[in-house]
């Protein structure tokens, strides 16, 4: 999904056409190279050579729904299809084909059987198009419009990302379509931990709508905090988690069609925001790390994840939230290579704990980090060679808090306001 948010932060940026082509039953297109067999299917009819009682089964030449090699299957089939047409593949992300440069070149990304076309050229899209009608049965969708549950409007001015069909749902299949909205999606003043309240005598319903929830936040980050919160609690949730989950749902109910906002007049320089909050979890005394990349001003990636091992300082887990964030700059760098797309400045990471910058920049500390695992260390390289920069940045204007914690109403809209996250079904 993250290189799906690059792909159409890029192609708005440098003005692409994009179109979409759905592959018709895809997987019988899988060839199997083992034998398989199969019981026969309900209602088959044998001729009269062949007795039911000598309990007769079906070989199968090509892949079928419910087989468990048929995706792999399909998948090796398209990317030899594709291969063979003169696309190459990125080692950065197996989904994304790119061929040709300037004018004539064309990005293909894969989702299963939904594929995305984006190039400067619209006749050669179409070409690609017609060169796979040749081989699979498929739909051609037109410009991108839907795309996973994703909605897609695209004008002169931009191109806005959201999923306000799929939160419509979410709030009906809940019956919180009626609620009275709250201002924020977690309350500040809530701590939760795995002992207070009385365990749910219905935890599968809890469970079904933080696994619906999670595949919002794809493009909400505003509810990604809350949600991860939420989701450790799924085996064993508690009356308190099903009241913050009931916040969250209401705090949906008031920004609806909130999405990304992608700009033309961006620029492609890339930039994070790194943040973590030491030993924030009641439980098991970890920290929190949180982080968010942009191109120019346009969030393309977010993230809040519990760091794996406790942290003797607060710099220490600062310093773990920024190994993270370069990792995810790094990979996004390689993307951009695969997109053609020149990088001749270092990307910036904002950091508001300088201890955790001194630590970056100055092997001498190894004194006090000996004890971090070296691979958080590699962020000193990416230093050294000028792949990325550090930069402080005042508590108030870091953006990564909105991943660490529950913030205001106030400091959460203006977070998000920064992010270019809006609502555009709800502007005054």
């Amino acid at each position: 999904m993250v290189t799906f948010k690059l792909l159409i932060a890029v192609s708005t940026i440098k003005n692409w056409h994009m179109l979409q082509i759905d592959i018709d039953n895809a997987f019988l297109n899988g060839d199997l190279l083992e034998e398989v067999y199969m019981k026969l299917p309900p209602g088959l009819t044998l001729p009269p050579s062949i007795s039911a009682d000598s309990n007769p089964v079906c070989k199968l030449h090509k892949s079928i729904y419910g087989l468990r090699q048929s995706s792999r299957q399909w998948y090796k089939n398209l990317s030899d299809a594709l291969l063979q047409e003169g696309f190459h593949q990125s080692q950065a992300d197996y989904t994304l084909f790119t061929r040709g440069s300037e004018d004539q070149f064309i990005a293909l990304l894969v989702y299963v059987d939904d594929i995305v076309l984006t190039g400067p050229n619209l006749d050669v899209l179409h070409q690609v198009q017609s060169s796979l009608y040749q081989k699979f049965k498929l739909k051609t969708l037109g410009p991108l419009r839907y795309f996973l549950g994703f909605e897609i409007a695209r004008s002169k001015d931009g191109l806005f990302l959201s999923q306000r069909k799929y939160t419509i749902q979410l709030l009906e299949d809940t019956g919180y379509v009626g609620c009275k909205p709250a201002k924020t999606a977690m309350d500040p003043r809530t701590k939760l931990d795995d002992q207070q309240g009385d365990l749910l005598t219905n935890p599968s319903a809890y469970r079904q709508i933080i696994g619906k929830l999670l595949y919002l936040t794809l493009s909400r980050p505003d509810i990604t905090f809350a949600v991860n919160c939420l989701s450790q609690f799924m085996s064993n949730p508690r009356s308190p988690h099903l009241q913050a989950l009931n916040h969250l749902l209401r705090y949906l109910k008031g920004n609806l069609g909130q999405g990304l906002l992608y700009s033309p007049t961006s620029s492609l320089h890339l930039r994070g925001f790194s943040d973590s909050d030491w030993a924030s979890c009641p439980v098991t005394r970890r920290s929190t790390t949180g982080f968010c990349i942009f191109i120019g001003d346009y969030l393309i990636s977010w993230k809040t994840k519990k760091q794996p091992t406790i942290s003797k300082s607060s710099a220490e887990a600062e310093y773990r939230a920024l190994a993270a964030t370069t990792s995810e700059i790094t990979w996004i760098q390689y993307l951009f290579k695969d997109l053609h797309i020149p990088q001749p400045t270092p990307a910036f990471i904002y950091c508001d704990n300088q201890s955790a910058i001194h630590i970056a920049n100055n092997p001498t500390f190894h004194e006090r980090t000996k004890h971090i695992e070296l691979d958080c260390h590699f962020i000193r390289d990416k230093i050294n060679n000028s792949t990325i920069r550090l930069i402080p940045v005042p508590n108030n204007l870091q953006l990564a808090d909105t991943f660490t914690k529950p913030l205001p109403s106030t400091t959460l809209s203006s977070h998000i306001v920064k992010m270019s996250v809006y609502d555009l079904y709800n502007q005054p």
